[in-house]
């Protein structure tokens, strides 16, 4: 790319950003940077004031100007209420994968073409590969950081003016080069989890916009063990928060939810981690979406030899893909894997290439009650829940 070309950052307040567009402007670009807000909240848990403080911070340092834009509005309808309505169907999402497709690297995307940018940059941990026209998501060098997960379902036309300076560089070498060069966030914490629950308790700030809709508790060999306040607010794999005590014929081990009935809005429970309900060998998921185009064949029925993760930190597992007709992929393990989750991301690579993802929708467990498997049912969720965002309002 050329030294001259206009680049657009993405400025958040923190570090692996504020990095991003000190080595974009010690290459010789024209860098303007955009602060952008997707929440508003006056809670004292978002943290929104103190991030566009930290980018001003950020850009007096560096020289660069700043633009600040809100797109609160097109968060909550392109991925807050799809957040909302996923949950309120007893799935888990992930909100970050949306927010990359139809956020960061949708409207902001747009909005930086129209300040001029002929690229849009940002500080995530991944890599852009441009061969004889056509590109490729590849994961950073950083293994421990690598973002290219969240990255799965932004179209190629978008990667082609996307620029991510980081990576090619481990976390660490990210931290000396801002304390090298003194920016006022060197040694700010990293963000983790959802943005706009911040440190919160999830299912405080769940109970805002989805109303308790109590069920049953039960082993897995039909016995009720307890009471749940909603299939919403408890994941597959979840052991926090089941409020479940010992059992005069059960043994001390921890309990773990391994499936939602939502036809009986009953939580399915076992003990221990390493319970075999809660590995799946196969799991089916919607929405395919490659980044470039499919593998060869892999349409026409044609199987994909590859790697697949199913949630951010779980490690990348060999497995077999096929197309099942309909958009959807299945994909076939050939290890158990623990817990596949209907609403999470299950993501191919091929070596260092993220090849694209979809949308898990089910698996070969199912809810299991009186040890008898019991039919997926997408939409089977029944609890009478008011619309999950006529709660939310905006400021005029």
């Amino acid at each position: 790319m050329g030294t001259s070309e206009p680049i657009i950052v993405a400025l958040s307040g923190g570090v692996d950003s504020a990095v991003a567009a000190l080595l974009l402007r010690d290459a010789g670009h024209a860098v303007e940077c955009v602060h952008m807000t997707n929440w508003r909240d006056d809670d004292g848990y978002c943290s929104a004031a103190e991030d566009f403080h930290d980018a001003r911070r950020v850009c007096r340092a560096l020289g660069l100007p700043l633009h600040r834009v809100d797109f609160s509005r097109e968060y909550y309808e392109q991925v807050f209420a799809h957040f909302l309505e996923e949950h309120r169907r007893g799935r888990t999402p992930n909100p970050d994968v949306l927010c990359n497709r139809e956020i960061k690297f949708g409207v902001l995307q747009e909005y930086a073409a129209r300040l001029g940018g002929r690229a849009l940059a940002t500080g995530h941990y991944a890599r852009i590969v441009r061969t004889n026209g056509r590109i490729e998501l590849r994961k950073a060098r950083d293994p421990s950081k690598d973002q290219s997960y969240f990255l799965c379902a932004v179209h190629g036309r978008d990667l082609a003016r996307v620029h991510f300076p980081l990576g090619d560089l481990l976390k660490a070498d990210v931290r000396r080069i801002a304390r090298e060069a003194r920016l006022p966030v060197a040694d700010k914490r990293d963000s983790t989890g959802i943005c706009f629950i911040g440190e919160r308790p999830f299912a405080e700030f769940l109970s805002r916009y989805l109303a308790p809709a109590p069920g049953v508790i039960r082993a897995a060999d039909g016995r009720m063990l307890g009471t749940h306040r909603g299939l919403p607010y408890y994941t597959l794999g979840q052991r926090q928060g089941l409020r479940l005590g010992g059992s005069a014929d059960a043994e001390p081990r921890p309990w773990y939810v391994a499936a939602k009935n939502r036809e009986t809005n009953e939580l399915i429970v076992v003990q221990g981690h390493e319970h075999p309900l809660l590995f799946r060998t196969r799991l089916r998921a919607s929405g395919l979406h490659w980044i470039g185009e499919a593998p060869p064949g892999f349409a026409d029925g044609a199987p994909l030899r590859c790697r697949a993760k199913i949630r951010y930190r779980h490690a990348e597992q060999p497995c077999t893909a096929r197309a099942t007709g309909d958009g959807g992929i299945e994909v076939a393990f050939d290890a158990p894997q623990r817990v596949p989750t209907p609403g999470q991301s299950v993501v191919l690579s091929d070596g260092e290439r993220c090849l694209g993802g979809a949308v898990i929708d089910e698996d070969d467990g199912a809810a299991l009650v009186s040890g008898a498997r019991q039919p997926h049912r997408r939409s089977g969720y029944n609890c009478d829940l008011p619309r999950p965002y006529d709660s939310l309002r905006f400021p005029a």
